[in-house]
Order: C-alpha cells, then structure tokens, then sequence
C-alpha cells in the first residue's frame, strides 16, 4: 500500500514486501558494492594499476578498518535517528563507489575511499537492518528478513555479471564502478519511500537534544551497561566467534578470484565465474537456512554453518585446482551470509531495546577478524602467492569459533526470538 504526502511527490511505502525488496537492494548497494566489487574487480586493478599482492591486501583491509569504525558510529546512532544515518551511510556508500571512475588516482586516494566505502557498509548493514526488519509485522518478519539478508549475495552476484559484462565489452574497473555507481541511484529514492511517517518524524524532530560530546560518552556507555547486563558472557562468547567468523571467510571473500586466476588459466574469467558461484549461492542459501532455523534454532544452526565453513577452508589444501576453488566458493557462498544474519538476529534479540548498539558490537567483531585476515595471509602467501596457508589457519580459526558456540549455547541468559 503506498500513501502520497501532499508535500511530497514520492510515495510513502508501507507495504512489508515491498520494504524487504528495498532492504535487499540496501544491502546489494552496501555490500556487494561497497564492499565485495573491490574483489571482483581486484585481478583487473592489480593488472591495470601494477600493484603487488601486499597493497592488494592494504587496500582490502583498510576496507575493513572502515566496516569497524562504521559499526562504531552505528553503535551511537540512537534509534529514532536510524533513517537519518542509514541515508547519509548510502550516499556516502554511493559516492565512493563512484569515484573510483577518476584515471590516475594516488594511491593515497584509493586508501582514503575505500576506507570512507568500508564505513558506510558498516553503517548500511547494521542501521540498514535494524531499521528494516522493525517495520515486518513478528508473524511476517522471519521470512521477510531472508529476503532483506539476501541481498548480501545478491550484491556479490551484481558485481561479479557487471564485472563480467564490461571486461568481455573491453571496458576496465573504472567504469565497472562508474555503472555501479550510477545503479546504485535509485536506492536513495527508495530509502527516502519508507522514511517514518511525516507525523512522527516531526515528533522526533521535536524531541532531539544535541548533546555535549562529553554527555554522549556518558550516554553511550551507560546504554551499553543496559544492553549487556546479565548477558557478558554469553554476548563475549558470540563476539569472540563473530571475530574468527570475520577471520576465517575473509580470505576466500577477498582472494578466491585471484586464487583462480593464478590456478586455473586455462578458464578465461575464471575469477569471475567462481566469484559468481558464491554469489549466487549467498543469495539462495538464506531462505534455506531461515527455514532450517525455525525448525532446529538460529543457534543450532550457526554452528552447522560454521562447521560448513570450516570445511570450505580446508577443501582447496586437499584438493588441487578446479575442485578445490569451487567446492570452497559453493561453501562460501552457502555459509556465510548465513553467519552474518543469524549471529545478528540473535545478538539484537538477547536485548531488542539495544538492537543497534549489539548488532554494532557484533560488526566490530566482525571487522576486527576481517581487518587481520587479509594482512596474515599476504604475510604466510610469501614470494608466490600461495594463500593456502592462510585457507588453513583461517580453517582452524573457524574450528575454534564452534567451540566458543557451543559454550554461548549453554549460557541461559540468552533470550531468542523467532
């Protein structure tokens, strides 16, 4: 159903469907843009730009610094600003994927926007999230959330076909990112559809104090005192798994297309075909395991799926080649934005009243274990690139993380909702 304000010539969407639709295209633009078209793109830009696989991974990982500081920023959001920030977090997302367009840019300027990219997916996927799944309905907002998470794999799907699509037209990543950019338009239109009600915004309005920085420090952590009293342990045992969970997917999320090129050069595109592959199943896999959650629990199956992971990670040791990079992009793709949407619904439901603030807890877990995957696996890569070794301690570290879930799973102060 949409409603059309007098002042206003877009209409305002209230229809849950159509919300969650405009949440997956949120999380394709922050995510598969903001974040992941950086490695579809990678094996074009270390060619065109002659960079070593050491500045590949600076530049993957300063990503990641911006994804911590996002979802700090996050974390002080106050909730009846969640619109405000998530709109100014896109049109940063936006520009940033934009200007990467511009010839000859310093290599100062690329760490500069890839880190201004990073913080604005971090933003998008926890004020994105937060914001969208409170207006599903509870007896819709399970399946309605599948849809909203698989925009995740969507987005890494969009990037590796318009990667595709304008390399075999002769084109490089610069224009791969000016269309992205340009694609990415319409979202701020929409985003601004289903801003709250003009009502209630204007009571909000009303209500917001600008405090001093010093009174938001106070605030700050007197709400995170709130938002995990009676729960530390517990929300320290999933933090510390969502740390091996970032750490142990980001070496296949930001190596697997140059993994391929290097390997398998008989395959032309190979890195994109295989990047594709986890895209595609990033998409698919989320209904699946939503349905498998409401049958055995968010829980129980985030450890199915990072005993999945795991065994991803030690594939491509035990099997040369082809069947190694693919059987690791299929379980890539299946597992982990799984991950990232069942540890953020249940570490927003031990205390729905601080959704963003634990869903920004989570995400700087997250990005932590992201920021040091990249940098230890250049550094175990050595002179020939062999990022085996990194697949391997990123394996471990997963291995690890389950057993931090199966503790968190004992504890009784969590509360899950379905």
């Amino acid at each position: 159903m949409t409603t059309i304000s007098r002042r206003s010539i877009i209409p305002t969407i209230t229809n849950q469907t159509t919300i969650a639709w405009i949440g997956l295209y949120c999380l394709a633009v922050a995510m598969g843009y903001g974040r992941f078209l950086f490695t579809a793109t990678l094996p074009d830009i270390m060619t065109q730009l002659t960079l070593s696989t050491t500045i590949a991974g600076w530049l993957a990982s300063i990503n990641y610094i911006g994804y911590f500081i996002g979802a700090l920023i996050a974390m002080f959001v106050p909730q009846r600003l969640t619109w405000q920030a998530l709109m100014m977090g896109m049109i940063v997302s936006i520009v940033s994927t934009t200007l990467l367009v511009i010839p000859h840019l310093p290599l100062s300027l690329w760490y500069i926007i890839r880190l201004l990219a990073g913080i604005a997916s971090g933003i998008g996927l926890i004020l994105g999230s937060s914001f969208i799944i409170q207006k599903f309905s509870p007896a819709r907002r399970s399946l309605l959330s599948t849809v909203h998470y698989a925009g995740i794999g969507t987005g890494i799907s969009a990037s590796a076909i318009l990667t595709w699509w304008l390399l075999t037209l002769g084109y490089h990543f610069n224009v791969i990112w000016l269309v992205a950019g340009i694609t990415s338009l319409p979202l701020l239109v929409l985003l601004y559809a289903i801003r709250p009600i003009k009502t209630d915004a204007a009571k909000l309005t009303a209500d917001i104090k600008y405090p001093s920085i010093k009174q938001t420090y106070f605030n700050f952590k007197r709400s995170l005192y709130e938002a995990v009293v009676g729960h530390t342990k517990a929300i320290s045992l999933l933090a510390g798994s969502y740390v091996l969970a970032g750490f142990g997917y980001i070496t296949s999320a930001t190596f697997l297309p140059v993994m391929a090129t290097q390997q398998l050069t008989n395959q032309t595109y190979a890195g994109l075909l295989i990047w594709l592959i986890v895209g595609i199943f990033a998409m698919l896999s989320n209904p699946l395991w939503g349905a498998l959650a409401k049958r055995i629990g968010e829980i129980n199956t985030l450890i199915g799926l990072t005993v999945l992971q795991a065994i991803g990670m030690f594939i491509p040791s035990l099997f040369d080649g082809a069947l190694g990079l693919y059987s690791n992009a299929v379980i890539l793709g299946l597992s982990f934005a799984g991950m990232v949407s069942m540890t953020l619904n249940i570490i927003k439901n031990i205390n729905p009243a601080f959704s963003n603030l634990l869903m920004g807890l989570a995400t700087l877990a997250y990005a932590a274990g992201q920021f040091v995957g990249p940098l230890v696996t250049v550094a175990l890569a050595g002179k020939d690139d062999n990022f085996n070794a990194g697949l391997l301690v990123a394996g471990i570290g997963l291995v690890i993380g389950v057993v931090l879930l199966l503790l968190f799973r004992r504890q009784p102060q969590r509360i899950e909702q379905d």
